[in-house]
């Protein structure tokens, strides 16, 4: 067997269950099958390997799933991929061949089912690196932080629960003036030079990464600056960030014969971890941008996502929308929630008239980090936070966030209840880094760290 050419890719993962991706390589004229063999840390005996195919119509790339795991327990696993000298082999008879597995170890841990104790997570977005003719210019540069990463997760406690990518994992568009990406093969380039990248290849085999898209997986302020020439690039873009993105998260629909289902119906999600609980919007891909009706949700994520806050009895809630709810930009604010006034109050009036706690919108997008409380003039009970984390890895070309970038001496919303006012509670962090977030009894601590793992700043919010 022969080490994967993209992953193993921890993704959705609960306290009995993991997704992983991983891919080979083509073999001509062969079948080709992706493996996965794992055991208990300290445990001699290996289970029998798991297996898939890989077909080139899916870029050689497949989704393991590991079911019927140990809550809150250390494992360790190898994968690989290999192609049979009998093309008649399937999932079922490769099991029983005598293989070679590679030798590297690679380990993964369970989610508690302790519901209260406390939590950690990565959160990060915006890791830009540059392609010239299908090769990555200067990869160090966009993989460094990543080893900053790993060495926080290494001594983590408690330990990191999930890892969150906020959007813009790749620039599809990052040569739109002179050589745009819109050929499928060539943003599958982007896929595979972005994630085997040895620092973040090392994090996601060891963390459970959950992603989101936002524009630059398919092109700068989609859909606002689509043309008619544009649905064949969305097709390509969307079918690359299905395979590397959504393919492992918890979207796909488990089958009965435990693996997971290839057709997509949507890309947001929510999971749990204890008594805190993620709802990860889709704000890009279902916008209209219609006058009569102007969404940055859809009407159905809309009200799964009301619906959630109001009925879930998590003691934490985090919603992830990868351009930010608040504070709104001065200039570029047109695509973020700036400019969907109405849906962005009928989600503040939900919170509010149902006398929402503890409710944390976490977001990238801007190239700027910040912490930022939300109040209302009349309602002493109602208050939401807003996390921002942004960017890994900054391009030469794009400026950084500063706190002049926001609009922060008027209120964000004026109704007949009251207005809705907001303050910065961090300083604007302009360089890269990355956010360490802790929840634990009595509040939820934001760590940012620069891309050496400095510690930048430390915000302690108080739960309620």
């Amino acid at each position: 067997m022969l080490k994967p050419t993209v992953g193993p890719i921890i993704g959705h993962t609960t306290s009995h269950h993991a997704r992983i991706l991983l891919r080979g390589e083509h073999e001509q004229n062969s079948i080709t099958f992706a493996g996965i063999r794992y055991r208990r840390v300290r445990e001699q005996q290996w289970t029998k390997g798991t297996f898939a195919p890989l077909t080139s119509s899916r870029d050689m790339a497949n989704v393991i799933v590991l079911n019927d795991l140990a809550a809150d327990t250390e494992y360790e696993y190898q994968a690989g991929w290999f192609s049979p000298m009998n093309p008649a082999h399937t999932v079922d008879s490769v099991q029983e061949l005598p293989l070679q597995w590679p030798k590297d170890l690679y380990r993964f841990r369970t989610l508690s089912n302790q519901l209260s104790a406390p939590r950690a997570y990565i959160v990060g977005s915006c890791r830009y690196l540059r392609m010239t003719a299908g090769v990555p210019s200067a990869p160090h540069l966009g993989d460094r932080i990543f080893a900053s990463i790993n060495n926080l997760a290494q001594r983590a406690e408690p330990a990191i629960s999930a890892m969150l990518m906020t959007g813009d994992q790749i620039y599809v568009d990052d040569l739109n003036i002179i050589a745009p990406d819109r050929e499928y093969k060539e943003i599958l380039s982007k896929y595979r030079a972005a994630f085997s990248q040895p620092h973040i290849s090392k994090l996601m085999s060891g963390v459970s990464t959950y992603m989101i898209l936002d524009d630059h997986e398919i092109e700068d302020n989609w859909p606002a600056n689509k043309n008619d020439n544009d649905e064949f690039l969305y097709r390509n873009a969307i079918a690359a960030y299905e395979l590397y993105q959504a393919s492992h998260s918890p979207v796909p629909v488990l089958l009965a014969n435990g693996k997971v289902s290839e057709k997509l119906e949507r890309y947001w999600y929510q999971f749990a971890d204890g008594d805190i609980e993620w709802f990860v919007t889709d704000s890009r891909t279902r916008r209209n941008l219609s006058a009569d009706d102007r969404r940055i949700l859809d009407a159905d994520q809309e009200h799964a996502l009301c619906t959630w806050l109001i009925n879930s009895s998590a003691r934490v809630k985090l919603v992830v929308t990868s351009v930010m709810f608040y504070p709104d930009r001065k200039r570029l604010g047109d695509d973020a929630w700036k400019a969907f006034p109405e849906q962005r109050l009928r989600l503040l009036e939900t919170i509010r008239t149902h006398r929402l706690k503890n409710v944390f919108l976490i977001s990238g997008d801007v190239h700027g980090s910040l912490t930022s409380r939300l109040t209302h003039s009349e309602d002493p009970d109602f208050e939401v936070h807003t996390i921002v984390s942004s960017p890994l890895c900054n391009s030469k070309m794009l400026p950084y966030a500063k706190s002049s970038t926001f609009i922060l001496d008027q209120p964000l919303a004026k109704t007949a209840a009251g207005d809705y006012r907001h303050e910065l509670t961090s300083q604007v962090i302009s360089q890269d880094n990355f956010a360490h977030l802790v929840v634990d009894a009595e509040h939820i601590h934001i760590n940012y760290h620069d891309r050496d793992g400095k510690l930048l700043q430390s915000i302690s919010v108080m739960l309620r």
